[in-house]
């Protein structure tokens, strides 16, 4: 590759240099998260934190290649798969994407509203409706560089489960060898937690998303365009790139590791082994560890759904408004990216509308986690074909150590899959 002079790195603090990655990174830990977590905690106690540890440089390697690609290229991945790919390969991924996101974001009102009714008391559905609304409208009408500083500061609402952690009798010596030492047992039961974790940490909605943001964000910004097409200042892009994927990584995985000590050193040790929500979890912590230990649990759901379920949607819209070149972008007015926001809020109102049905979304959280575990695996290999071709990256194709580490996430991935299917039918 060519050597150009990289452009100077502007000095601004670090909060401002966290973007696309951290919102990424906290919106992981979303109520369907929060639920598998707590339900992992619960089941298999602090012999599971290790597989934190372990996603933690899979999740970077797999999520600084997705945001490379919008970098350099200036369009999303379902973009660059759509000119990459035959249109079979993309619409049945997208179709997929479109079902496990729905179902996440009725997973996630349904815990928001569960929570709000431990909170303030009231009927669920009525929150479910205010939640999904609220959202919507926030996603068109907002100015976009305001609405992303909301979902920044929203991001501080997951430091409750900190405090939750923090409240709570853990005993530490079993909750570190926990986090160091793998325990691995082959049955079905383990590896569809493990499914359902990896499904949650490395999920194709937030590969998506982040990706798209650094499209959107050379959108808004005259002095940006793709590295592909201008290369100056790579150096300090791409570095930008990897601090905030690496801080909204670990953010995102020290709140999952506070979940589940918290839920194995609450609910495991008095043998509550069947969470079936995060909402749940947060009931069954009041009589173990006290009124506050649920209240800020509670309060930890609401805030992070109010961050993921735009994430949510809105990865899916970019996903289908780019398979069809649309134009797409939370910062283009309604009028100019109609078809986007009209398939962002179907997919809210669609979610809203499962929670008035028979199906229980509640029960649905730890399942949709692991349909985005499945579904993640073909996605990954995709993104992998993409990054190492000159077409796509130009000069900047991936390539040494995070090419092989987002090979080995995407082994990582199908290999828990085989396993976690071959007890099932065993």
């Amino acid at each position: 590759m060519a050597k150009r002079k990289a452009t100077s790195e502007p000095k601004t603090g670090l909060l401002k240099r966290l973007g696309p990655g951290l919102i990424t990174g906290a919106s992981d830990d979303d109520p369907s998260g929060i639920g598998t977590y707590a339900q992992a905690g619960a089941q298999l106690g602090f012999g599971i934190g290790w597989t934190m540890l372990l996603s933690y440089p899979l999740m970077v390697a797999i999520q600084e290649i997705s945001a490379r690609i919008g970098r350099v290229t200036g369009h999303g991945i379902a973009g660059n798969v759509c000119r990459q790919f035959p249109a079979p390969t993309i619409w049945f991924l997208i179709i997929l994407l479109f079902v496990a996101n729905t179902i996440n974001i009725a997973a996630d009102l349904g815990a928001m509203a569960d929570a709000s009714r431990l909170l303030v008391g009231g009927p669920a559905i009525l929150y479910v409706v205010l939640f999904g609304t609220v959202s919507v409208l926030a996603q068109i009408f907002f100015d976009y560089k305001r609405y992303v500083a909301i979902l920044k500061w929203l991001t501080l609402s997951l430091f409750a489960y900190v405090i939750a952690l923090a409240v709570v009798h853990v005993p530490w010596g079993q909750a570190i060898l926990g986090l160091v030492v793998p325990k691995i047992t082959f049955n079905a039961q383990f590896l569809t937690t493990l499914v359902a974790i990896l499904g949650t940490t490395i999920s194709p909605y937030l590969f998506i998303w982040q990706s798209s943001q650094e499209a959107e964000e050379q959108r808004i910004d005259a002095h940006k365009r793709p590295l592909k097409k201008d290369p100056a200042g790579y150096e300090a892009e791409l570095r930008r790139i990897r601090i905030d994927t690496l801080v909204g990584m670990a953010f995102s995985n020290l709140i999952a590791i506070a979940i589940i000590i918290t839920t194995a050193a609450t609910l495991h040790a008095k043998g509550i082994t069947d969470v079936q929500s995060s909402a749940q979890a947060a009931e069954a912590l009041k009589p173990i560890a006290g009124r506050f230990a649920e209240f800020i649990f509670a309060v930890g759901i609401v805030g992070t759904g109010l961050l993921a379920i735009p994430v949510l949607a809105g990865s899916t819209a970019y996903a289908i408004g780019e398979g069809k070149k649309w134009p797409v972008g939370l910062s283009r007015k309604p009028k100019q990216a109609a078809v986007f926001y009209g398939v962002l809020a179907l997919s809210v109102a669609l979610g809203i509308g499962l929670n008035f049905t028979a199906i229980d979304p509640i029960k649905a959280l730890y399942w949709s986690a692991v349909v985005n575990g499945v579904l993640a695996a073909p996605v990954m290999v995709i993104l992998m074909l993409l990054v190492h071709r000159r077409k796509v990256m130009g000069e900047f194709v991936v390539t040494g150590w995070l090419y092989g580490l987002g090979w080995a996430s995407t082994a990582a991935m199908g290999f828990c899959i085989v396993g976690m299917a071959a007890t099932l039918f065993m």
